[in-house]
């Protein structure tokens, strides 16, 4: 199941351990009717034809039975950016590190507080396994791991 946005407002809370959803910091206006909109933390230029990786402006806890799936905004999609890599499992806790591909005709600046990528919250049922991953806690930028 998808979460409503009102879903997702219940479901704030400052404690994940304690099945609390948490982004920080939270936004109405970043609200939708079944996602949350994730902002840039700062300025960047994403060239044309490069690959980038920024930071989300929030801070996200996903309590155990809460995955999220990440999606480029369609504004920027209409402008021929693409997201790499855009599943959070239950247990996540950090800023994002969201890899973004200029795919179109020219350069595209983001400005801090850009909402960049939607999450889409979904409900795991019978799911005891949280992540414990090397992106744990992770509070800006996180690089891949050397090949």
């Amino acid at each position: 199941m998808i979460l409503s946005g009102t879903e997702i407002r219940q479901r704030l809370g400052k404690d994940s351990t304690q099945g609390n959803l948490v982004i920080q910091p939270y936004s109405e206006e970043c609200q939708q009717p079944a996602s949350y909109d994730l902002r840039a933390d700062n300025d960047y230029l994403l060239a044309r034809g490069a690959c980038m990786l920024i930071s989300s402006l929030e801070w996200v806890e996903l309590p155990r039975g809460i995955a999220g799936t990440l999606r480029c905004r369609s504004s920027f999609g209409r402008r021929g950016v693409l997201l790499g890599a855009g599943f959070v499992d239950p247990g996540f806790r950090g800023k994002l590190t969201l890899c973004l591909t200029n795919l179109g005709n020219a350069d595209i600046a983001i400005q801090r507080n850009d909402r960049v990528v939607q999450m889409v919250f979904h409900e795991v049922k019978g799911g005891e396994m949280i992540y414990q991953g090397r992106y744990q806690d992770s509070n800006g930028i996180v690089e891949a791991r050397p090949a």
